[in-house]
């Protein structure tokens, strides 16, 4: 069993877009992303991304496109020296009321259960209290919030009552690099 630092990919690794994230054109990597992603791969820690992409579910993109983004993505990753172990997507529109959608579980626990992952020794990096509720619910132990993407934003909700203490972070740079030194 492997600890595992799940990810969030849009508002993480790469920017959000009030639009979705639908073609090539429409990705933009954090710089920093990249360049963390490349420092942290000799972790032993296998490097999961996590992703909600309800533009599936809405009819605005198929769900083969949305891998093939996604294969590209982790290519893009490799070629910049950073490692992904696995993706989950959610297809799902928010009104399916799926059991992947975070803040569901579902992503972080087929996860588990495909690449043999320890979720008691798991990070869960994201950029919404939606994904920290998600890894809670999977029984991920380590939870962080990142100022990129809808992390600024989300600072200023109310955290939910049953949500346990997370650390936030400007970036992933600052989590990573942090998080897995702590190990």
């Amino acid at each position: 069993m492997h600890p595992a630092v799940f990810l969030d990919r849009d508002g993480v690794i790469i920017e959000n877009r009030a639009s979705y994230v639908l073609d090539w054109s429409d990705v933009k990597f954090y710089p920093q992303a990249l360049d963390a992603l490349a420092k942290a791969s000799a972790s032993p820690y296998k490097f999961v991304i996590v992703t909600n992409q309800s533009a599936v579910g809405r009819g605005r993109m198929t769900l083969e496109k949305a891998e093939e983004l996604n294969h590209r993505l982790v290519a893009h990753i490799e070629r910049a020296g950073g490692r992904i172990d696995g993706v989950f997507l959610c297809p799902h529109a928010p009104e399916a009321n799926c059991t992947c959608r975070k803040p569901e579980p579902g992503l972080i626990i087929q996860a588990a259960e495909k690449l043999c992952l320890d979720l008691n020794r798991s990070i869960l990096i994201g950029d919404a209290l939606s994904d920290l509720l998600a890894g809670q619910a999977a029984g991920v132990n380590r939870l962080a919030l990142v100022r990129t993407g809808r992390g600024l934003s989300q600072k200023r909700l109310p955290v939910p009552n049953h949500l346990k203490p997370f650390v936030t972070y400007n970036t992933l740079t600052d989590a990573l690099a942090d998080l897995l030194e702590g190990k």
